[in-house]
């Protein structure tokens, strides 16, 4: 029997400055008011992926995608399971997919919108809002394709104990550079040095941080910038000749409704170097290289994938600030088991 109602989350207003309780809202709807078309599928969404990026989304302003409006479903990436078809659907029941479904338990989705996924060995399905999924794009063509990074070089990530950095750490690796990764606490340090195998993690709240940097980096071929602020201008100060700088993100500036500008960008010019900003998206025909080298990755147990599972799609709302404070390290939102195949319309 399908339910008679289910829940979305929609965006309720926007903030000035940090997430707060009243930024989201949830609403109850009925079942019967999901109407599945031609070449569309009803999807029970199981997953959902919290990204960084969907601060930028509910922000009224220009950007690669059209913001959020007030009162619709706040935009994510999600798996779910196929329950039922509509008329000429590639799809058919059961069938595991990822999709930009949103923050809701049901989704009626365009066949075009959806991918059906089927774990390669050593992955998992979650492994598809991760390493596999556009986490995985953005660290691949981020480090390879803006980055050029050279077996030998030597590659800087912030944010490194992040589902993006944590990966850009291991395709460093893979790729021959020494690694140097910069977390928040020493726990994160640790995991980054003894299971990633980075050359060194430094903690950005040391007091010593400063000069720890300009010991253990010496000079950078390579930034992947995720924060911004005062360590991409502390990159900055350590530049090579023909360096690239990958700006992936800028975490440090998100909630900051006047985010201070750069410093030390004049030594771009000195150093004959680059830095550049790229959307993952802009890839999507090249999706299949990256994907077949993670999953070869992870078959061998080079690459690594951690999770923090937030259980419960009600809690959604609380868990995604969890990305700007430093308090998770993964960031998944588990919506629900996977069903009995009853939900049909």
């Amino acid at each position: 029997m399908p339910p008679k109602t289910f829940s979305q989350i929609v965006l309720h207003e926007r903030p000035d400055a940090h997430i707060l309780p009243d930024t989201f809202e949830s609403k109850t709807k009925a079942f019967d008011e999901l109407h599945v078309g031609k070449g569309q599928a009803l999807v029970q969404v199981t997953y959902l992926s919290l990204d960084p990026a969907m601060r930028g989304w509910i922000k009224d302003r220009r950007s690669y995608v059209p913001p959020v409006k007030i009162g619709e479903v706040m935009r994510s990436g999600g798996l779910g399971v196929v329950v039922s078809v509509g008329e000429g659907s590639e799809f058919k029941m059961g069938d595991l997919v990822s999709g930009r479904f949103g923050w809701t338990e049901y989704a009626v989705a365009d066949d075009k919108s959806m991918e059906k996924i089927s774990p390669p060995p050593g992955s998992t399905s979650l492994d598809f809002l991760n390493t596999l999924g556009m986490t995985g794009m953005t660290a691949y063509f981020g480090l390879h394709d803006v980055g050029q990074l050279k077996a030998g070089e030597t590659l800087v990530i912030s944010g490194a104990a992040g589902a993006v950095g944590a990966l850009v750490c291991q395709l460093g690796k893979r790729a021959g550079a020494r690694v140097i990764g910069i977390a928040g606490t020493p726990d994160k340090c640790t995991w980054l040095e003894g299971d990633l195998g980075v050359d060194k993690a430094l903690n950005y709240k040391s007091p010593t941080f400063r000069e720890d940097f300009s010991e253990a980096v010496g000079y950078l071929d390579v930034y992947f910038d995720n924060v911004g602020g005062e360590i991409l201008d502390l990159a900055l100060s350590r530049l090579n000749q023909n360096a690239r700088v990958v700006l992936c993100g800028a975490i440090s500036a998100y909630n900051d409704p006047k985010p201070k500008g750069l410093v030390g960008y004049l030594n771009l010019n000195l150093q004959r170097a680059k830095m550049q900003g790229f959307i993952v998206s802009d890839y999507a025909k090249q999706y299949p290289v990256a994907v077949k080298e993670i999953a070869a990755g992870l078959a061998d147990g080079s690459i690594k994938s951690k999770f923090h599972i937030v259980d419960g799609f009600q809690n959604a709302p609380s868990a995604l600030p969890m990305l700007f404070s430093g308090a998770n390290a993964g960031k998944v939102v588990k919506v629900s088991d996977e069903p009995s195949m009853s939900p049909t319309l």
